[in-house]
């Protein structure tokens, strides 16, 4: 399928699609995988260099803090007008598409000098990374016999990406300055962008509709699933949790009397993959119905992470205790989501994921509002009670689920 008056832009980045890929390359699910990682990691280097980047442009904290939620509001618009098109359009040639205008994004956040430039190409960062949400639910299409494993899989890299930008980006702005962080992903989305044109397959899309009524079928899913309306609500606000957490924490690391470093904040980010590596475990309970108890146990982590956090607001130990079970209990909601969605309708998986994916990406943009704004009015304290008053709005979602072993089933409104 033709990709219109935009083929010349694949075609300057010298990725043109190849349409004759017919057998499935060995490598290509941990390629994917990689890929998902590296382009979703660009949402979340901003937050442990935030003061750099603030310093740079002449911004205050409150200012500079708004750069998270323009990455994150971009990626949600993203959800909702882009990733629908991987029904309807040819997913290889769209996804380089978007990976050779993040390249474009990420070398102007590079040499940005001025707040309105950060705040745009923040935005458009956020827009443009959305491929990593084609490539999962385009994994889910190519291994029909396999399908959680292989989901799980490009799913993880997405986590690692999640976890370890936080970690890059410090490292890479304590030994070189914040903008080579964004000079060094933008070749890193060259490099995944070259291999994806060599190895990717081409899948036919599904949808044959016009692009209007693409965006209506995905908005009638809303109605269709209770399923997904109770996964996608819960994704907001435990996302919005995550978003709220690691925002705030960089101002409380960097503020008295901890007073720690970008580079050193960014190191907390091994502690969150680690436990982004335990998190697919809940996966298995999903497959064997018990979503229910899955998500129970997941919230509970979070909920009891950031009490830990608020009685203990300066303890080393307990902050990565905290950071440890938050970030599973926020990965592990977020797998137990998966499979429940996923298995509703099999033409439809990228316009569930839209949904679902919409909805939690403007929770984290929600939540690191909030969590901005409740730093300002009180600092860790308030931005603690707002991550507490959010984790029990999600407990009490879960206890409300009537269905708890219903994965899978079609429910009406």
């Amino acid at each position: 399928m033709a990709f219109d008056s935009k083929t010349h832009l694949l075609t300057f980045a010298g990725m043109t699609a190849n349409t004759t890929n017919t057998k499935l390359h060995p490598a290509i699910i941990p390629l994917m995988a990689v890929a998902a990682g590296v382009t979703v990691a660009n949402i979340y280097y901003n937050q442990p260099i935030l003061k750099d980047i603030g310093q740079s442009v002449h911004a205050t904290g409150a200012e500079i803090g708004k750069v998270s939620m323009f990455a994150q509001l971009g990626y949600g618009l993203g959800m909702f007008f882009l990733i629908p098109l991987g029904d309807k359009v040819n997913r290889k040639r769209l996804i380089l598409l978007l990976s050779t205008l993040l390249m474009i994004a990420l070398a102007g956040f590079s040499f940005a000098t001025q707040l309105y430039q950060v705040y745009a190409l923040s935005l458009l960062v956020g827009l443009f990374a959305t491929s990593a949400q084609i490539l999962m639910p385009m994994a889910a299409t190519l291994d029909n016999v396999n399908r959680g494993k292989t989901v799980g899989k490009v799913f993880s890299g997405i986590l690692v990406g999640i976890l370890g930008a936080r970690v890059i980006s410090g490292l890479i702005a304590g030994w070189l300055g914040w903008r080579f962080v964004y000079g060094i992903s933008a070749g890193m989305v060259f490099v995944v962008a070259i291999l994806l044109k060599l190895y990717l397959p081409n899948v036919p899309p599904k949808f044959k509709g016009n692009y209007v009524g693409l965006l209506k079928s995905a908005l009638s899913l809303v109605g269709e699933f209770k399923i997904l309306r109770q996964a996608a609500l819960l994704g907001f606000f435990t996302f919005g949790i995550f978003c709220s957490f690691w925002t705030t924490l960089t101002f409380h690391l960097s503020n008295a009397p901890l007073n720690f470093s970008a580079s050193t904040i960014g190191l907390f980010g091994f502690i969150a993959i680690g436990g982004a590596l335990v998190a697919p475990w809940f996966g298995k309970l999903a497959d064997k119905g018990n979503t229910h108890r899955s998500l129970l146990v997941s919230v509970g982590m979070i909920i009891g992470s950031v009490i830990l956090l608020k009685v203990f607001p300066y303890s080393i130990v307990v902050l990565i205790i905290s950071i440890f079970f938050l970030d599973i209990g926020v990965q592990a909601t977020q797998i137990t989501n998966f499979a429940r969605i996923y298995s509703l309708d099999e033409q439809a998986h990228s316009r569930l994921n839209t949904i679902y994916m919409t909805t939690y990406f403007i929770g984290g943009s929600a939540g690191t509002f909030f969590g901005l704004l409740s730093w300002k009015m009180g600092g860790w304290d308030m931005s603690t009670w707002q991550m507490l008053l959010w984790g029990v709005i999600a407990i009490v979602l879960v206890m409300m689920m009537k269905q708890p072993n219903g994965a899978g089933e079609k429910q009406a409104k």
